[in-house]
């Protein structure tokens, strides 16, 4: 039953760090340590994610054109401009910083595994799912936070600081990883687990606290169920849009049908692995965990309506 609720199991684990910084937010003389290990985690997902995406297969896999044009315009394109929709619709409702987060989540780049994943259940074509996972990545470390700059006024405005803490944090160990890519890459594929553990622990560390610098700073007092139903139905909303548009757009660019559903989830899907890394690094904390709930709650559900997208999909290429 959990398994089909849940089909990708770092569902539970990101409602569980959302409840543990609930009840149990990091407090007084702690905060410091732990954004100090929240930044080391950081610093360790970027590194890993260097080492595992292929530049090689990057560069080779950028003649397919039409394809990564596609993915690359509709990822920081069109979903960007739903972001910025959906942050419009919602401002007069929600807190400002809430109704931020649906412009922050609009620039974010795709996820690498679980668009793979939900592609090659789908009969994509999986080697260029990966091709576009990691050009998405590659460019979006740099595109997002410009974006977001470009698009949130005042509120997006990187400082000095903010732009060194960006390049140390997240530009420098992702570029170290790419250099070690020769030396570490075979153990990072030979140890998928164990990377995909690190991966995910640092993402939680990050989320935790973050949110609990929110929760602190009463994030459960200024959010009530109204609001919280509109961020619900306003991601619902996104998620028919971001997918729906996402298939539409392969058609329109008359891609082949494994491509088409690679453009799918490479460009519908937003990356929480980014996402939390890169709020830690642009607000202060407590800022941090507003701006992180609408990515949050859409991450979630984009994992699970990809789960139940993907085998519709490979049906009807059966049919």
């Amino acid at each position: 039953m959990l398994a089909r609720l849940f089909p990708d199991r770092f569902v539970p684990i990101l409602f569980a760090t959302i409840l543990l910084a609930s009840l149990l937010p990091v407090r007084g003389a702690a905060v410091p340590a732990a954004e100090a290990v929240s930044t080391a985690a950081v610093v360790l997902l970027f590194f890993l994610n260097g080492v595992r995406l292929p530049r090689d297969e990057v560069l080779h896999g950028i003649r397919n054109w039409k394809l990564q044009g596609g993915a690359l315009a509709f990822c920081f394109g069109i979903m960007t401009l739903l972001g910025l929709a959906a942050q419009a619709a919602t401002a007069p409702w929600l807190p400002p910083t809430l109704a931020l987060g649906f412009l922050y989540m609009g620039i974010l780049p795709s996820t690498v595994q679980s668009a793979t994943a939900a592609s090659g259940l789908a009969g994509g074509n999986v080697a260029a799912s990966v091709v576009a996972a990691a050009l998405l990545n590659l460019v979006g470390v740099i595109a997002s936070p410009l974006l977001f700059a470009a698009l949130a006024g005042s509120a997006g405005a990187i400082s000095g600081d903010g732009a060194l803490r960006i390049v140390a944090i997240l530009l420098l160990p992702f570029v170290a990883g790419q250099f070690a890519q020769r030396w570490l890459r075979p153990w990072v594929l030979a140890h998928r687990g164990l990377a995909t553990v690190m991966d995910r622990t640092a993402i939680a560390v990050a989320v935790y606290v973050a949110f609990s610098a929110a929760v602190v700073a009463g994030i459960w007092d200024l959010l009530d169920a109204r609001e919280i139903g509109i961020v619900c139905a306003a991601v619902a909303l996104l998620l028919a849009l971001s997918f729906g548009g996402a298939w539409g757009f392969g058609a329109l660019l008359r891609l082949a049908r494994p491509d088409r559903i690679t453009l799918l989830f490479a460009g519908a899907q937003k990356s929480i692995a980014v996402g939390a890394p890169l709020a830690a690094t642009l607000f202060p904390p407590a800022i941090a965990g507003m701006v992180l709930v609408p990515i949050l709650v859409y991450h979630m559900a984009q994992l699970v309506l990809s789960a139940w997208i993907a085998p519709v999909l490979d049906r009807q290429k059966q049919v």
